[in-house]
């Protein structure tokens, strides 16, 4: 068995701890965007909003490019989020509906 460089394991380490921030950033931004959709549901807009969509997506490709990070990539990330975000407005919309 080939023994694991203690560089390795403190890499990964440091991994798993950004891992786990940036899950928990992401469970505080869909407890934010769950406010956001009863609110619209509450006053009748609509679940997307494809003008807002457009912003963030300018803005987060400017913030990865600044970052040093992919803004292909950061489009997909947002891209997979909205989608997400959506559909969770979508059923806020139709239980307030029922």
């Amino acid at each position: 068995m080939t023994q694991v460089p203690a560089e390795l394991t403190e890499l990964r380490a440091s991994i798993d701890n950004l891992d786990r921030a940036v899950i928990c950033l992401l469970a505080e931004r869909f407890k934010i965007t769950q406010r956001v959709g009863h609110l619209k549901a509450a006053t009748g807009l609509p679940a997307a909003d494809p003008a807002r969509e457009q912003q963030q997506i300018e803005r987060l490709r400017r913030l990865a490019d600044e970052a040093g990070l992919d803004p292909e990539f950061a489009q997909k990330l947002l891209a997979f989020i909205v989608t997400e975000v959506v559909r969770h407005h979508e059923q806020i919309a139709r239980d307030a509906q029922s």
